[in-house]
């Protein structure tokens, strides 16, 4: 019997890597790995549904939902996972000299639905009293002009959000003082110039993130896996077949981080990292599944329900396949 052929719009990540060179093969399926981007598989998914399975924005998938049709169906795999403190950028001269002075500040993010600034808005709002409808939002491209939310918004007044003119740039706003901070998941270039005039918010921002790893335990989640709903309808099976490869694929990448006959990575203190990692987050430092993440889960959708992106508070559990919530035991 032939396999059932599938194709996985995904970034090249070292989790994922032995579904892509095709050493971990789901059982039954075919799957055709492209390798994008993460701006492309997102924009290419959600706008056009061009692939079977793909890596999905967290926040996204959340808004998604809101739809009458439902039109993905999540596993609980995430591919990227990220503490957000070392993503706050912000003008030098903007008087900005700790999170509170962010009140009342123009703040650029790429897209407002887009999870970092979701995690991050949250983060400031919980933990160093700047509530997220304290400020003023300016939307649009980072780097390239023109870039518009993936997905239609419906905000609640209190949130307000300005999409930029069509021939600016967020980077280019923030180098000038036209923005005052940027919350993004890449690194803009004008932090990159190195001229002094974009800075970090928490320029020590591992000590920052550790510290708020030791009160919350909270590794944020940023992106799921998603199908196609029509393709999990008809083919149920998928989502916990699916699931068993992507965990067999973490694994191999958990064994090849322990290797120390040779590095796998260009990090020359490779392996006191991941001591230090699992010193501090124990063995399963990045982990899959509803159980091990509800509470994170939990957070994240707190924050974006009060950041005005869902009209109701979505409980953990109907994010996934139901499939993917228990499985077998001998």
């Amino acid at each position: 019997m032939s396999k059932l052929k599938l194709t996985f719009g995904c970034w090249d990540y070292d989790r994922t890597r032995a579904l892509m060179d095709g050493s971990v093969q789901p059982d039954g399926i075919d799957l055709n790995y492209l390798n994008m981007p993460v701006e492309e598989t997102f924009f290419r998914m959600l706008r056009n549904r061009e692939f079977d399975v793909a890596e999905m924005s967290l926040s996204s998938y959340t808004v998604s939902m809101q739809k009458p049709e439902r039109p993905f169906v999540a596993l609980p795999v995430f591919p990227s996972r990220f503490f957000r403190h070392s993503c706050i950028y912000i003008n030098a001269n903007a008087g900005i000299k700790t999170p509170k002075d962010l009140i009342g500040k123009r703040i650029g993010n790429p897209e407002y639905q887009m999870t970092a600034p979701v995690w991050i808005r949250g983060i400031l709002s919980d933990h160093y009293g700047v509530p997220a409808d304290s400020v003023t939002y300016f939307t649009g491209g980072e780097e390239e002009p023109n870039r518009d939310e993936k997905l239609k918004l419906d905000l609640p007044p209190n949130i307000k959000v300005q999409p930029i003119g069509p021939t600016q740039t967020l980077t280019q706003m923030l180098h000038t003082g036209e923005i005052d901070a940027l919350y993004t998941a890449r690194m803009p270039s004008s932090f990159l110039k190195g001229d002094g005039k974009v800075v970090r918010l928490f320029p020590d921002y591992p000590e920052v993130e550790r510290t708020y790893w030791r009160e919350t335990k909270r590794f944020p989640i940023m992106h799921v896996v998603a199908m196609r709903r029509e393709v999990y309808e008809a083919n149920r099976w998928i989502a916990g077949t699916l699931m068993k490869a992507f965990v067999e694929a973490q694994q191999r990448t958990y064994q090849a981080l322990r290797e120390t006959a040779a590095l796998k990575a260009m990090l020359p203190w490779l392996n006191a990292h991941v001591e230090d990692t699992v010193r501090e987050m124990g063995e399963d430092f990045w982990p899959y599944g509803l159980k091990p993440n509800v509470e994170t889960l939990q957070t994240f959708l707190r924050y974006h329900h009060e950041q005005g992106l869902s009209k109701r508070l979505v409980k953990p559990d109907e994010l996934f396949a139901p499939e993917t919530l228990e499985s077998f035991k001998i």
